[in-house]
């Protein structure tokens, strides 16, 4: 298959490592990055250790089979645009937060998938890219249901080795991933730990609280999300990322603009009930991102 990665960052790069073993990719991504890899390869440390030769530059090709989204939320209205003129059979959104599979469906004319991604990744020089923990690609239909387009998505990543489960229940999933990054990106980021921290007390009552908001904001909007299932589910990823970084935590260790409004800040802007926790959160990394950017 013929894959674009659209935001070769740590987890966009991990993935086009992984798929290059068995497909055709394309990272798209920032210099020096993507000039080091079309120069020397990718190299994959860490939990697995080669080096592959995808293509790599720093704007999409003419076409592909299949686009991986891995930008940024903030970043998803231009990495839409700038795929708008790439002839693609499939669209698949591996990012963090909601909202953005309506935001490629709106400037793409081909399927849209939701996906979710557990793999651990961080870049760790140019060329490089450390795999820091292995977990699941979860992929489907975004409004539900399924689809031959989600079973050759599917197929492809189980092709590379990458673990993955096409999934009849993607709105539910989405807001499952949401309430584990709403307890754990902003608290991690907060407090400058790793995720392990979040496992003892103060900070596991401050992530299970706001994935319990994320909760109830959940089943505001129709899907039936527990808030013991929104606690378990953060708790088994805190356990099994104990080593790791948050993607929150790294953006505010390098000084860089966070996802905070795509995670904490839609919970607030989604609830038609008080989410005190996810607000305090909100309000306190927006107060950082004044301050430092």
């Amino acid at each position: 298959m013929d894959i674009v990665v659209m935001g070769a960052g740590s987890l966009g790069s991990l993935l086009g490592g992984l798929l290059a073993r068995e497909h055709d990719v394309t990272l798209v991504g920032r210099e020096p990055h993507v000039s080091r890899v079309a120069d020397e390869g990718l190299s994959v440390v860490g939990t697995e250790q080669f080096r592959v030769f995808p293509d790599a530059r720093t704007d999409p090709p003419a076409g592909a089979d299949l686009a991986l989204v891995t930008v940024k939320a903030y970043d998803t209205a231009d990495a839409a645009a700038a795929l708008a003129d790439c002839a693609l059979d499939a669209c698949c959104s591996l990012q963090n937060g909601l909202g953005n599979e309506e935001t490629l469906a709106a400037a793409l004319d081909c399927p849209v998938l939701a996906g979710t991604c557990s793999y651990g990744a961080r870049l760790r020089e140019p060329g490089t890219v450390a795999f820091t923990g292995r977990g699941e690609v979860v992929l489907g239909e975004r409004e539900g249901g399924g689809s031959p387009v989600a079973d050759e998505a599917g197929a492809a990543f189980r092709d590379a080795g990458v673990e993955t489960t096409v999934a009849t229940d993607m709105p539910t999933r989405l807001w499952e991933k949401l309430a584990v990054n709403a307890g754990i990106n902003a608290v991690t980021a907060l407090a400058r730990v790793e995720n392990g921290a979040l496992a003892d007390p103060p900070a596991d009552d401050l992530a299970a609280d706001a994935a319990r908001e994320t909760a109830t904001v959940a089943r505001e909007h129709g899907i039936d999300l527990s808030d013991a299932r929104a606690v378990s589910l953060t708790e088994d990823v805190i356990e099994r990322t104990a080593a790791n970084r948050s993607s929150m935590h790294q953006d505010v260790a390098a000084g860089r603009r966070t996802e905070i409004d795509a995670i904490n800040g839609y919970v607030v802007d989604a609830a038609a009930s008080p989410v005190p926790v996810n607000e305090t959160l909100t309000r306190l990394i927006r107060t950082w991102e004044s301050g430092a950017l």
